[in-house]
């Protein structure tokens, strides 16, 4: 009876950015949980490559390419699916970007692709699934934050700033949409190795101080996620809701 509260069989979970990284990761890990997957990005011909992956591996999937921050291509892919009958259970909301510049130099262009990718997206995909969810009485919502969410870096503060958002945007989410029966709530993942944290990585000084700062005394690995998003998007969190869970070595527990 407890693990069958994990079970995601007969769900259908849409993932954004899910080409590669941690939205790969999830994707793959849902799918071992029984869930069918729909992978989202820009870029068509990687989202195949990633379905064939997935496929070979057993998993029921399919592609749905939009921009995440065009709201008008996000409502019409949303409902085109379901007006195919193929109902969104789950939706992680995990696209998002990085930019790196100290904050007096910080480019206005920069700032603006970091507010649509990492914050507006959420809202555009988020209210395109949660209507038809809202309808059906159920549905789970899985923001992707970071340790940003709570922490800062020197040359990353426009980043910190969209995902404090996002957690606040999932606050506002449970508290507008529990009543409908969905549960919003947020990951935070810490510092993980992704192609979005590669030149991180590839630092052995950043490496060396990661190590250091991190109780868990290391990176990452993205399959370290994947516990924690079936946890938020099964039955076993059907009264958690608009809270961040946070996974990340313990960075955030520690001086």
């Amino acid at each position: 009876m407890s693990l069958s509260l994990f079970d995601l069989t007969g769900r259908r979970a849409l993932i954004t950015g899910s080409g590669q990284g941690i939205g790969f990761a999830l994707a793959r890990g849902m799918a071992a949980a029984g869930a069918e997957i729909v992978l989202n990005g820009r870029d068509a011909a990687k989202l195949d490559a990633a379905a064939e992956t997935l496929r070979d591996e057993g998993a029921t999937v399919r592609t749905l390419p939009f921009d995440v921050t065009d709201h008008d291509a996000a409502r019409s892919a949303v409902d085109g699916l379901e007006a195919e009958g193929v109902a969104i259970d789950i939706l992680v909301n995990n696209a998002g970007m990085q930019h790196r510049t100290p904050l007096e130099e910080f480019p206005a262009d920069a700032f603006e692709r970091l507010l649509q990718t990492n914050i507006a997206s959420v809202f555009h995909v988020g209210q395109a699934v949660a209507r038809h969810m809202i309808g059906r009485g159920r549905g789970k919502i899985v923001n992707i934050c970071s340790v940003q969410t709570a922490l800062a870096r020197p040359g990353i503060a426009p980043y910190t700033a969209t995902k404090g958002a996002v957690a606040n945007l999932t606050k506002g989410m449970a508290t507008d949409w529990a009543r409908y029966g969905l549960q919003c709530n947020g990951l935070a993942p810490g510092y993980f190795e992704t192609p979005l944290n590669q030149a991180l990585v590839d630092d052995p000084d950043f490496t060396d101080w990661l190590s250091k700062r991190t109780p868990a005394g290391r990176w990452g690995k993205v399959e370290e996620l994947v516990g924690a998003c079936i946890f938020l998007s099964s039955e076993a969190s059907s009264f958690v809701n608009g809270t961040t869970l946070f996974v990340d070595g313990g960075i955030t527990a520690s001086l």
